[in-house]
């Protein structure tokens, strides 16, 4: 048994001393940093200053064409979708044969009218030179002076109804109010139409428009005239111009329209959704790369780094985008530094290791050991 003993007195020694050695108080662990950091500084360059705004393509001013008869059949349709067409051009022709006959009727009925109009009058002035010679009475001749009134008054209204009847028969050819391009189409030859219906709709002299909503800060800094540059959806890019801006704000949203020409419209179309950029002029703006900026709950901010080697967040308000770097317009000075990438993988108050562009953008493998993300921008 005695070799026993000394492996046992050896376990007990060493049991003792971790239970001694628990009784101690706790060694505060060695704060590691989170994530390796470079750092850009902002840079003040002149800048053409933008609004970039999205919104709809529409027609400058769209025409709904119809008919003013009900019950008819259309005979033809003289355009399709995409038909250009000049102010007086026939779109569309409406079975006339009823309304024909209608004005025919009218016709014979003037004729009738003024017959009977000429013969009132020869027997008014017959009676009228009996009555000067006392041949017959004055009453005779008054009675006859009534009829050809009354015969002039028929014919005033057969004239007035066959040129209701010619009206309406010249309604059956449907014309181009204006000039333009043909943008819907909603009917086929014999259809039966109804009265106020839309047929057609033509965009007016092929011209459209963007229409975009702008807030309240914005909307003040654009005029009249402003140059637009609108991204279409295959990447084109279309010039225009301001042509005018929304004299009132929506009470609710707080937002005004502006209303911008396109005079060469290329690839758009009216109904599209489109990116524009007003341009507001030059000016010099502080500048920070793209990836430096934090969006949490409708705010933006950055992270600089103390002296302590913790990141410290920063609330910023951001102007447009310039390519790669975006614009501050207030909360940082130009003598500031910032976390230029992997900022969104930072806490406020995140211990960090700041290195220089270079190390940081070698390959992870280069490196020796494990080591965190790592995000890097040029200084």
């Amino acid at each position: 048994m005695a070799f026993l003993s000394r492996p046992l007195a050896l376990c007990g020694a060493l049991a003792l001393a971790l239970a001694l050695s628990g009784c101690g108080e706790d060694a505060p662990p060695e704060a590691v940093p989170s994530l390796t950091v470079s750092l850009a500084s902002p840079q003040l360059r002149e800048v053409t200053r933008e609004v970039v705004a999205s919104g709809a393509v529409a027609a400058w001013e769209e025409v709904s064409v119809g008919v003013e008869l009900s019950g008819l059949r259309v005979a033809s349709v003289a355009v399709e979708v995409g038909s250009v067409v000049a102010a007086g051009d026939v779109l569309l022709r409406i079975d006339d044969r009823t309304l024909a006959s209608q004005l025919a009727q009218s016709d014979a009925q003037v004729r009738e009218a003024q017959t009977n109009l000429e013969t009132a009058r020869r027997k008014a002035a017959r009676i009228r030179e009996l009555a000067d010679s006392q041949m017959v009475a004055l009453q005779d001749a008054e009675e006859a002076e009534a009829a050809r009134a009354n015969a002039q008054a028929r014919l005033n209204t057969a004239i007035a109804s066959r040129d209701a009847a010619r009206v309406q028969r010249d309604f059956t050819v449907v014309r181009a109010p204006v000039g333009g391009v043909v943008s819907a189409r909603s009917v086929q030859p014999g259809q039966v139409v109804g009265g106020g219906s839309e047929l057609l709709r033509l965009i007016r002299d092929g011209r459209l428009e963007w229409r975009a909503e702008l807030a309240e800060a914005d909307l003040l800094r654009v005029d009249t005239g402003t140059p637009v540059r609108v991204e279409s959806p295959g990447g084109s890019v279309v010039e225009g111009g301001v042509r005018t801006v929304s004299p009132a704000l929506d009470a609710q949203s707080r937002t005004g329209t502006v209303y911008v020409d396109l005079p060469d419209p290329g690839a758009l179309r009216a109904g599209m959704f489109a990116q524009g950029r007003l341009a507001l002029g030059r000016a010099q703006a502080l500048l920070v790369p793209g990836d430096a900026i934090v969006r949490r709950d409708g705010r933006a901010f950055v992270f600089t780094v103390g002296e302590d080697g913790r990141a410290h967040e920063r609330s910023v308000e951001l102007g447009g985008p310039h390519g790669e770097l975006v614009e501050v317009r207030d909360g940082l000075g130009q003598g500031d530094r910032v976390v230029a990438r992997g900022a969104g993988f930072l806490g406020d108050g995140d211990l960090v290791r700041v290195v220089d562009s270079a190390e940081a953008a070698r390959p992870a493998d280069a490196k020796a050991g494990p080591k965190p993300a790592t995000g890097t921008v040029a200084k």
